[in-house]
């Protein structure tokens, strides 16, 4: 778990960021094995890539990944994700008492930056909350992983998806420079996402806002910043401000397999819908186009009729287990706080 009291140096000036920049290819670091990453032939064209496109140091970076230690465990990790898990199994982790009781809390106590960021971007107290508590908690599980190692190993030890782990580990030592941060020190999960909001790196350098105003994009220490982040995140992403997420469905026959296999980005008229064999159970539709998404319980299926903004939340996680996970937490939450509130 990231160290929620981790101090981020923030230089006053442009000369202290630029002297901050200088130093770090100055600092002393241990003697590693011949068989370090910094010795193998993939990572030496990695690093002179980063010396050519960006000005890195190239001694810095040949010290700095001579440090780095392969995250046998974060391989591991990455063959048993919880998304792989059924829905009545997958729903359990996340639709707890623990974590609703505590988003009420976490909801209550940051309410006046909550409607900011609801007026700011659109999106919904609720949904923001949720998010920050299926990724870490509210700030209670950022991750244990060292970011660096983790994203290292990933980029040159799992084939599958190196290039995109590659492009990762280079927005990170960006955002380590941009930021004044360093990079052998963060930390956060095992797939390199970091902070209360779990932003990857390109995610963080792309989306992440200073909602306290302070200067400093910080989503580990601030909530605001946390809070604000997430909710440009789904702007960014197409939150249509208003508009619902998801609604139950019924289906009868066989036609409506044809939609859920259509996956779940919005694609299907919903005049469709009805000579599939598939009607909401509650709410109204308009003409947008939808998915329809079929859930796995322990004896039976469930069904749900997906709009834009449930998309929206899996661009944040592309599995509509985790999509869904938010959604149904975000409304628990939501009820339990109008009823504590009047």
């Amino acid at each position: 778990m990231t160290d929620p009291t981790m101090t981020i140096r923030r230089p006053k000036t442009l000369m202290g960021t630029l002297l901050l920049a200088c130093i770090g290819s100055l600092t002393v670091v241990p003697s590693y094995a011949d068989d370090s990453y910094a010795q193998r032939s993939e990572v030496r064209r990695f690093m002179d890539e980063l010396a050519t496109e960006h000005a890195f140091d190239r001694a810095y970076l040949e010290r700095l990944f001579a440090g780095v230690q392969r995250q046998s465990h974060v391989l591991e990790a990455m063959a048993r994700p919880a998304e792989g898990k059924p829905w009545f199994e997958y729903r359990k982790i996340f639709l707890t008492p623990e974590r609703i009781d505590k988003g009420v809390a976490f909801w209550r106590e940051n309410t006046p930056i909550l409607q900011k960021a609801e007026q700011t971007y659109g999106v919904p107290a609720q949904i923001i909350v949720a998010i920050i508590g299926v990724e870490t908690l509210y700030g209670r599980r950022m991750g244990r992983y060292p970011v660096l190692d983790s994203l290292t190993t990933l980029s040159f030890d799992y084939p599958p998806r190196a290039r995109f782990f590659r492009s990762e580990l280079e927005q990170l030592l960006l955002l380590a420079r941009e930021e004044s941060l360093d990079a052998v020190t963060l930390k956060g999960s095992y797939a390199g996402a970091m902070g209360r909001a779990q932003f990857i790196p390109s995610s963080y350098r792309r989306f992440a806002v200073d909602f306290d105003d302070d200067g400093v994009r910080d989503l580990w220490n601030s909530n605001a910043d946390a809070i604000g982040s997430v909710a440009n995140y789904f702007r960014r992403h197409g939150w249509s401000a208003g508009e619902q997420v998801a609604l139950p469905a019924r289906v009868t026959g066989r036609a409506y397999r044809a939609l859920v296999e259509k996956g779940i980005k919005p694609s299907i008229k919903p005049v469709v819908l009805g000579a599939h064999g598939v009607t909401p159970q509650r709410g109204q539709l308009d003409g947008a186009e939808v998915a329809l998404m079929e859930f796995e319980l322990e004896d039976a299926k469930q069904y749900w009729i997906g709009l834009n903004n449930f998309y929206v939340i899996t661009r944040y996680n592309h599995s509509p287990l985790y999509a869904m996970a938010v959604y149904q937490l975000s409304a628990r939450i939501k009820a339990v706080y109008e009823g504590q509130e009047g």
